[in-house]
């Protein structure tokens, strides 16, 4: 699966950061920094987390 941020839905919550900062990153203003990469499925808790974070479901896993 791949996992990716629609940096346009991003409102700088930082909350993906908080909850799994090995997997997500931020810039200086809490905006997600964009990320394109795979991740094993089952998903590692640590993303799963980042993923239900979201309020603004700005995480993409396809």
């Amino acid at each position: 699966m791949k996992l990716s941020i629609d940096t346009k839905k991003c409102s700088g919550h930082a909350r993906c950061f908080a909850v799994a900062p090995d997997v997500f990153d931020v810039d200086d203003s809490g905006y997600a920094v964009p990320i394109d990469r795979a991740v094993d499925v089952p998903l590692d808790p640590a993303v799963e987390a980042g993923i239900a974070a979201c309020p603004e479901r700005s995480i993409v896993l396809a």
